[in-house]
């Protein structure tokens, strides 16, 4: 009898024995392999699957660098360009932030400040004392209202023009502002210019009118004085106050010359002048004003002629406006010393002439400015004396100069070029009396 095992629960387990047996573990193994088999070519195919994705996502990833490559170099370019141009603009850029940092600033800003160049990598609080300021002399009471600034440089002080706008755009820009920059220092030396002309024009044609409305009753006084200084030679007492009022005339006549002077136009032609004799006419011109302030005048001359060319009534009006300044300068008893001298003929300017007084002298100050038109220091004048004699000596290819010490006195040179020959010069006419030539006029 065939006896079969018990399981562990205490069943009957039958198994086949012989060829049976060996039929089922075969069959298990085939089932086994082509399990294996199917399984395998799931991950071939998934593997191949991967395979072309990981490509596909490469050849993404490659066009997505190669895009931002572009655009990185297209940003560095655009960056470049905008660098270059803020750096080239004529106008001085600056960009603060909140905090009074200085964040950029191009070559134009700092060079209108005067900053160096350092300051562009130096620390940003460098710039803080810069700004501050900048912020401080400029109200802006609007975005792009310009207001004006003075810096201070070593050719002078500068203008500049500043505007300033706030950036926006985004969160990184909230709080900057924009600085414009301009200079206008030389838009405001030819205002200042254009200004002083047309004071000029409006002080030339005003004056003008005046002197011709001055001049023709002013010639009647002078003649009418002269005859009563004929009439009152045998009474000394009379005599004297006569001399007192033609003095006065002559120094208001001088002054109207001055006005007509200044503002005419010179003659195109000059003729050779003996400058000695016509100094000497004009000293005895003026001696009846030099005996009323009591100021003695001497005059020191070469014993042989000197001649320059030039209009001897031009330069006679610029001997008797020195002269004047003189007197002015110089209380009684003062001296008023006149001299010519003639150098060589290598020279460039030989016939100098120099008027030497010892008066209060100038103030080193204003020395610069006694030649302006209008400039004056005696309440009352025009201020046009030195400005009338630096334009005619010009006028005849010659120099003025000054030099003066306070409290002693002041030199006036005057230097010409000689003339070219003697036998070039006409007979030189006396200078007719004021009167004369007032009524002539």
């Amino acid at each position: 009898m065939q006896t079969f095992p018990e399981n562990r629960q205490g069943r009957t387990v039958l198994k086949p024995r012989g060829p049976l047996r060996q039929r089922s573990t075969k069959q298990s193994l085939v089932d086994a392999f082509h399990s294996f088999a199917n399984a395998a070519g799931s991950l071939e195919s998934f593997y191949a699957q991967l395979q072309t994705e990981v490509a596909r996502l490469r050849m993404e990833l490659e066009r997505a660098n190669q895009d931002l490559n572009q655009s990185l170099e297209e940003n560095k370019r655009i960056r470049a360009y905008l660098s270059r141009t803020v750096e080239c603009l004529p106008c001085g850029v600056l960009v603060v932030d909140g905090e009074h940092k200085l964040k950029l600033a191009n070559s134009a800003a700092l060079s209108l400040l005067g900053t160096h160049q350092a300051l562009r990598h130096a620390a940003m609080g460098v710039a803080r004392e810069v700004i501050e300021k900048l912020e401080e002399t400029s109200s802006f009471p609007s975005e792009g209202a310009e207001r004006e600034w003075s810096v201070d440089a070593q050719d002078g002080a500068h203008f500049l023009a500043v505007s300033r706008t706030q950036l926006s755009g985004n969160e990184d820009s909230a709080g900057e502002w924009i600085f414009i920059l301009r200079d206008i220092t030389e838009s405001k030396r030819l205002e200042k210019e254009r200004e002083a002309a047309r004071r000029t024009q409006d002080l030339a044609q005003m004056a003008m009118l005046l002197a011709h409305e001055i001049r023709n009753p002013l010639g009647s006084l002078e003649l009418f004085a002269g005859l009563l200084a004929d009439a009152t030679e045998e009474r000394p007492a009379l005599h004297k106050w006569v001399e007192q009022v033609q003095a006065g005339l002559r120094t208001l006549s001088a002054t109207v010359n001055n006005v007509l002077q200044f503002h005419s136009e010179p003659r195109s032609e000059l003729m050779p002048v003996e400058i000695v004799s016509l100094l000497s006419e004009t000293m005895d011109f003026l001696q009846p004003l030099a005996r009323q302030r009591g100021i003695r005048m001497d005059f020191n001359a070469p014993g042989s002629e000197v001649l320059v060319r030039g209009d001897a009534h031009r330069l006679q009006q610029v001997f008797i406006n020195l002269a004047l300044n003189a007197f002015r300068a110089m209380s009684a008893g003062g001296v008023l010393r006149v001299s010519v001298q003639c150098g060589g003929q290598t020279e460039d300017l030989p016939i100098r002439v120099t008027f030497h007084d010892r008066g209060v002298g100038i103030p080193s100050r204003q020395l610069d400015r006694i030649f302006e038109p209008g400039f004056t220091t005696t309440p009352g004048s025009p201020g046009l004396g030195l400005a009338l004699a630096k334009k005619v000596v010009e006028q005849h290819q010659g120099k003025i100069s000054v030099e003066s010490d306070s409290g002693k006195g002041t030199t006036f040179t005057l230097s010409f070029p000689k003339a070219v020959a003697a036998s070039q010069v006409a007979a030189v006419e006396p200078v007719p009396r004021l009167q004369d030539r007032l009524l002539a006029a």
